[in-house]
């Protein structure tokens, strides 16, 4: 649908998400693959905040932030895979102007909080294994809300006041079929019948910025982290240290390798439908692999789990 604009233009009032495929049999299977996939990431994101508010042992800073980091998988999944579950059961799939800006700005907000939050877990990865005598009182629990409120804020300047913004100033007077299953920025930008140059000169920056800035800290923590592990003595030591790293570096590693891709490679050396993967599966498939990662490589919250789960049965 459109609507009159001054002169020959119409203004476009809906897009047409032409999805993932248009095989009828392959949109069943993926149906059900993805909402499996879904329901894994909600129950299992949900399992973790609940076993960390419930459980004493995990009431200290990194599980603080592991429980926001679950918040905020829940989040980014969900901005983009209820819809897309969706249009898999229509023939003709469309999103509303409105809607595709919201979708839009919490996907990028919800994202970029997640930057924040694993620079956060980073860094308290860098006080608890090189500060440890004042690991209590720099990481106390006013700093602690303070810095996933930081994360917060981060995220909604990057996406709310900027993506956002110039997405509602965007004009859109032409086709309407965005080539992927939510509203991302770079097929939008395509679709704009407005000069769009130095919006996306600016949102790239903006991007990059939050990407660099956290990637930075990221890498200085771990290099500091790296340096304090070689100099101890006890192997025992350099084991338990390094345990505590292994799952916050597994997925980091996911999730800004799966970033880079989309986003610092050169478009000309990916087609649209691996750009698609790509998305579906750090949007998708990362939130749902997060918990895992952490609940199987971290005693700490097997054992709380084995405690509440004994409690449960013997209560």
């Amino acid at each position: 649908m459109a609507l009159l604009l001054g002169g020959n233009h119409t203004a476009v009032t809906e897009f047409i998400l032409l999805g993932l495929t248009d095989d009828p049999v392959l949109r069943v299977i993926l149906f059900t693959i993805i909402l499996c996939i879904y329901l894994v990431t909600v129950s299992g994101n949900f399992s973790t905040i609940l076993l960390i508010r419930v459980s004493s042992q995990l009431h200290h800073p990194m599980y603080f932030f592991l429980s926001h980091l679950a918040s905020v998988d829940i989040g980014l999944s969900s901005s983009v895979t209820p819809n897309m579950l969706v249009n898999f059961l229509l023939e003709r799939s469309t999103i509303s102007y409105t809607g595709c800006g919201i979708q839009l700005g919490s996907a990028d907000f919800i994202a970029s909080v997640e930057c924040f939050l694993l620079a956060v877990m980073a860094y308290d990865r860098f006080m608890a294994v090189c500060n440890p005598l004042l690991y209590s009182t720099k990481m106390s629990t006013q700093v602690c809300i303070q810095l996933v409120v930081g994360s917060y804020v981060g995220g909604f300047l990057n996406a709310s006041l900027i993506i956002t913004s110039y997405f509602f100033s965007f004009l859109f007077c032409g086709p309407n079929r965005i080539d992927h299953f939510f509203c991302d920025f770079a097929p939008l930008a395509e679709l704009s019948c407005s000069d769009v140059s130095v919006s996306v000169l600016l949102i790239s920056f903006s991007a990059g910025s939050v990407t660099m800035i956290t990637v930075f800290v990221i890498a200085i923590s771990y290099s500091y982290i790296l340096i304090t592990i070689l100099k101890m003595h006890s192997t025992e030591g350099r084991y338990k240290a390094f345990s505590t790293c292994t799952s916050h570096l597994t997925a980091v590693t996911l999730y800004y390798g799966t970033i880079t891709f989309i986003y610092v490679m050169p478009k000309s050396s990916y087609s649209t439908d691996q750009n698609k993967v790509v998305s579906l599966f750090y949007m998708v498939v990362i939130p749902m692999l997060n918990p895992l990662i952490y609940s199987l490589s971290n005693n700490e919250i097997k054992g709380a789990l084995k405690r509440q789960l004994s409690m449960r049965m013997f209560s």
